[in-house]
């Protein structure tokens, strides 16, 4: 019997990429990541993905949370959190960790687990540890989930400063004098560590920067003018990280590249500067996210220095086996030097963040630079690579 004149069920049209934007986390960049997430979930385009936007708490919950990007901005210098927006406060997402099943549910106490659809990539805009610095990436790795950004390597490497400096020094890339104080030589010889950092100081000169060795955003970060300021300082940082690194002050302008992956490989966007704060000693978390000291896109190098700032950030970018993303930060030294500080593999994605503004100012909008990053992670195979 022929089918010719029967009717045709209509074909299913076909789904369109399901994209978690996955935020917030047990870090001290918390809020700050909730903030990239109301960016990236404003921009992402609605006719092109489904989106299910994922929160974690400070106590490491995954949370269902509400879509709505316009409550997810700093407020009255207050930054949001994942809680207030989260649907229940008991609530929880689970991730599957079998490659062969994308699905994602959702639990309450006493309610039958629902079902919430496979997801086809993530887009982790955490900052800082249990998130930046390769721990979800190695889960996203056994979930056979894709996800934009480093990883578990490169994100490793790029959370932990001691580490990354070691990798570009071993590249040939410049970077700055640094002393590492380990978590177990400050809690059993306090007066050592104190005496090291002091002939650090003695060989480099005052003042020294304190920090978290594996924390971002500028925050726990003190600068230190004299050895009566040392105790307070590693106390801070050690607010936030066990490990801390002394850095050296280094004389110069603040420029600072993006590093974006086509399809033939990384590219890096017009440099930036960043002036010095007026109102702040130096670049910190209030000077960057509450204040928003502005930086100057593109910055006002010389043709030589521009081409030198973006070969050595896609260097950067190549040393640590990045992918994705990276923002690249250096000095330009007194003496013409570029020095890089660090690298960023999940930078600030706000709406003021310098990392997408450098790529506004390369021809590549915000929603634009979100797709492409999303559609890399979605030709990236997971595993060994």
């Amino acid at each position: 019997m022929s089918t010719e004149n029967l009717p045709q069920s209509p074909e299913q049209p076909p789904r369109k990429p399901r994209v978690a934007v996955v935020f917030g986390g047990r870090s001290s960049e918390h809020g700050i990541s909730v903030v990239t997430a109301g960016a990236v979930l404003a921009a992402i385009d609605r006719t092109k993905y489904d989106v299910l936007p994922i929160g974690i708490t400070r106590d490491g919950r995954w949370a269902l949370t509400a879509d709505e990007p316009e409550r997810m901005a700093i407020t009255e210098r207050r930054t949001p959190d994942v809680e207030e927006l989260a649907e229940s406060a008991e609530g929880a997402v689970v991730l599957p960790v079998d490659p062969a099943n994308r699905e994602v549910v959702y639990s309450e106490p006493g309610a039958v687990p629902k079902a919430l659809g496979e997801v086809d990539v993530v887009f982790p805009v955490l900052h800082g540890p249990y998130g930046e610095d390769g721990t979800l990436q190695g889960l996203l790795e056994l979930s056979g989930v894709p996800y934009v950004g480093a990883g578990v390597l490169a994100s490793a490497v790029g959370q932990d400063k001691e580490y990354m400096k070691a990798v570009f020094a071993s590249y040939g890339l410049k970077v700055g004098p640094y002393a590492v104080i380990r978590p177990r030589e400050w809690e059993q010889d306090r007066s050592g560590a104190r005496r090291r950092i002091v002939d650090f100081a003695a060989e480099h000169g005052w003042p020294l920067f304190v920090k978290p060795a594996r924390a971002g955003s500028s925050i726990g970060i003190t600068k230190v003018d004299d050895p009566a300021g040392l105790d307070e300082a590693i106390e801070e940082a050690r607010r936030h990280d066990p490990k801390i690194l002394v850095e050296a002050t280094l004389r110069g302008r603040e420029i600072e590249c993006g590093v974006l992956e086509f399809e033939d490989g990384p590219r890096a966007s017009v440099p930036a500067e960043i002036p010095p704060p007026s109102e702040h000693a130096y670049y910190d978390f209030e000077a960057k996210y509450i204040d928003s000291t502005p930086g100057i896109v593109p910055a006002p190098l010389t043709p030589e220095e521009t081409a030198e700032v973006r070969r050595l950030a896609v260097a950067a970018f190549d040393a640590a086996s990045c992918e994705g993303l990276v923002r690249a930060d250096f000095f330009l030294t007194e003496d013409g030097e570029f020095v890089i500080n660090e690298i960023n593999t999940m930078p600030g994605f706000t709406p003021i963040s310098m990392y997408p503004k450098m790529w506004e100012a390369s021809g590549i909008g915000y929603p634009e630079l979100v797709d492409r990053l999303v559609q890399a992670a979605l030709r990236r195979p997971t595993g060994l690579r």
